[in-house]
């Protein structure tokens, strides 16, 4: 019997098709696993190449991209707060009106006691935990729907709100407090047309992104695990630093990096983390994903639920802090559709109705598409009346979205 030979597809050599075929597979399998993000990615990318052409490059001028950051500073850090109380399996309908009663709270504490601004600050935090502490508890250990308490918190913070200041708006603050929202990074070295600090930021933000993806596929290997093939995993980590790069030389070409860019990283980097590596951050996931079973496995369910509406409490009073910085006053309409915003960047981003499925990342995702929007939709003209049926036919999209691929997987 003569050797038995097998011919490959449109007449490719044995040895390259079938890596052909396998890196195919790869990029199937990795966009079944992350369909959501990836989605949410590409329609970002798509939303703000359709408003740069139409605004004729308007969008992506640097003060603009900075005042896009600076804009949408409060809901971001609202929307990192959200997606973990939704994966947790619950919602948070107050963190608008504790943010109003945070920034008002700052506002007679600065304005008519002479607090310190920094002392003023730290007491905003605190009542921002003790507020998620309180709403913890009922919904904790009494067992009242986090959807009936947070309810109630929404009308409680935002009477509070009217109480602090009626209808008179309190200021300004000091230049200290302002600079929270409004301040950037100092120059530094010598003089040229770039921000040199926020160029160095951005090289070493660059150098930490690949380092993180190499420790990622080393893990993945050391487990054997399924990984992208060398050649798309350079593409990928190219793609990323020159998109980093691209950002880094849009801001150092104005004024730098923004203060409150610092702290959206410093969020970012920190929740994301205690959401992929610490216990708790597993233990959110298992609580959102299944309650009873994680119970039996001996998550401390009433433990971790209370911590997470401590935690949205003080990024609720921290929004409020960016917030009331930014306009330089307290006041009482502050904060209005604060928690639908975060809400449905959460959802964008990527947060399942059943609780269990987010990232920190997709939320600040989700917070930029609704961001972009906003900021495209108000350079070309639309009215504010357009932009929230379309913001409101977005999330619709985003969340039938969601129900669809769960149906598809499931069958």
């Amino acid at each position: 019997m003569g050797p038995v030979t097998t011919e490959t597809p449109h007449g490719a050599p044995p040895s390259e098709a079938p890596g052909r075929t396998a890196i195919a597979g790869l990029l199937l399998d990795a966009m079944r696993r992350n369909m959501r993000q990836y989605g949410m990615l590409i329609a970002l990318a798509l939303i703000v190449a359709l408003f740069a052409i139409w605004t004729d490059g308007v969008l992506l001028q640097p003060n603009n991209v900075t005042n896009l950051v600076l804009q949408n500073s409060y809901i971001l850090v609202l929307a990192i707060g959200m997606m973990i109380v939704i994966i947790s399996g619950h919602i948070d309908l107050s963190v608008g009106s504790l943010a109003a009663f945070v920034s008002a709270a700052c506002a007679v504490m600065m304005v008519e006691h002479d607090v310190p601004w920094v002392l003023a600050l730290v007491i905003a935090l605190a009542i921002g935990a003790a507020a998620g502490a309180w709403q913890g508890f009922w919904i904790a250990y009494v067992g009242i729907p986090s959807f009936i308490v947070t309810l109630a918190g929404m009308l409680l913070f935002r009477g509070g709100t009217q109480i602090l200041l009626g209808s008179r708006s309190l200021g300004p603050f000091p230049e200290g407090f302002q600079e929270i929202s409004t301040g950037y990074l100092p120059e530094v070295g010598p003089q040229t047309n770039y921000h040199n600090l926020t160029l160095l930021l951005g090289l070493a933000l660059i150098v930490f992104a690949v380092a993180q993806e190499v420790r990622d596929r080393r893990r993945q290997q050391s487990y054997e695990l399924d990984v992208l093939p060398r050649s798309l995993f350079l593409t990928k980590c190219v793609a990323m630093a020159a998109a980093v790069l691209a950002f880094t030389l849009t801001l150092a070409s104005y004024r730098g990096v923004p203060v409150v860019l610092l702290l959206l990283a410093a969020l970012l980097i920190g929740f994301g983390f205690v959401m992929r590596n610490a216990v708790v951050g597993r233990h959110v996931y298992a609580l959102g994903g299944n309650q009873a079973a994680a119970k039996l496995s001996g998550v401390k369910d009433r433990r971790v639920t209370f911590l997470v509406f401590m935690n949205m409490g003080m990024l609720a009073a921290l929004a409020g802090v960016v917030y009331a910085a930014r306009l330089n006053a307290g006041v009482p309409q502050a904060g209005v559709n604060f928690e639908l915003e975060a809400i449905a960047a959460a959802f964008i981003g990527g947060a399942s109705m059943s609780g269990g499925v987010g990232t920190v990342l997709g939320a600040v995702i989700g917070g930029l598409v609704l961001g972009v929007l906003n900021n495209g939709m108000s350079l070309v003209g639309v009215g504010t009346d357009y932009q929230q049926v379309i913001k409101g036919l977005v999330l619709l999209a985003a969340v039938g979205f969601d129900v669809w691929n769960k149906r598809r997987v499931g069958s």
